[in-house]
């Protein structure tokens, strides 16, 4: 059995979509850290099969709504003492900004890099964005393929 540290004051990102996990952990720069930080993947879930989980042994800033554009289903749990004392639900953001990169060779984002890469939500049921400048459309949540997708 696997067993990780108890939490003192830090942050469960919970309820990833297994496989999911390593990209998210990377998108927080996690691998770098100088405090305690552990992935945790394909853990036994009743109402998921599977997930992944992160833990972190430190209170950081996460943009909640790239966690939102990646898998609305994650929840944070934010811990003190021990504790948990806060948990928020992630949902799909109205809209992400220099999060994906747009696909479309026609796009103004594609040949003017100064100009933001800016997506709205259109369907929530379906999880698609299209990009405000040349309406492409993509679709985000665990199913996308998003690790082809985040701007660097």
């Amino acid at each position: 059995m696997l067993n990780v540290d108890t939490i003192k004051n830090g942050l469960v990102i919970d309820h990833i979509c297994a496989g999911s996990g390593p990209k998210i952990f990377k998108w927080l720069g996690l691998e770098n850290a100088n405090f305690t930080a552990a992935l945790v993947m394909n853990v036994p879930s009743k109402t998921m099969g599977k997930k992944d989980i992160i833990k972190v042994d430190n209170i950081i800033n996460i943009d909640f709504s790239v966690l939102g554009f990646i898998d609305p289903n994650i929840t944070v749990n934010v811990i003190k003492d021990e504790q948990r004392v806060k948990k928020i639900k992630m949902e799909l953001p109205k809209s992400v900004e220099n999060v994906i990169k747009c696909k479309n060779p026609r796009c103004i984002t594609r040949t003017e890099h100064y100009v933001p890469q800016r997506f709205l939500l259109v369907d929530k049921e379906k999880a698609l964005y299209r990009c405000e400048y040349c309406d492409a459309m993509y679709k985000a949540g665990a199913q996308a393929e998003v690790e082809d997708l985040f701007v660097e």
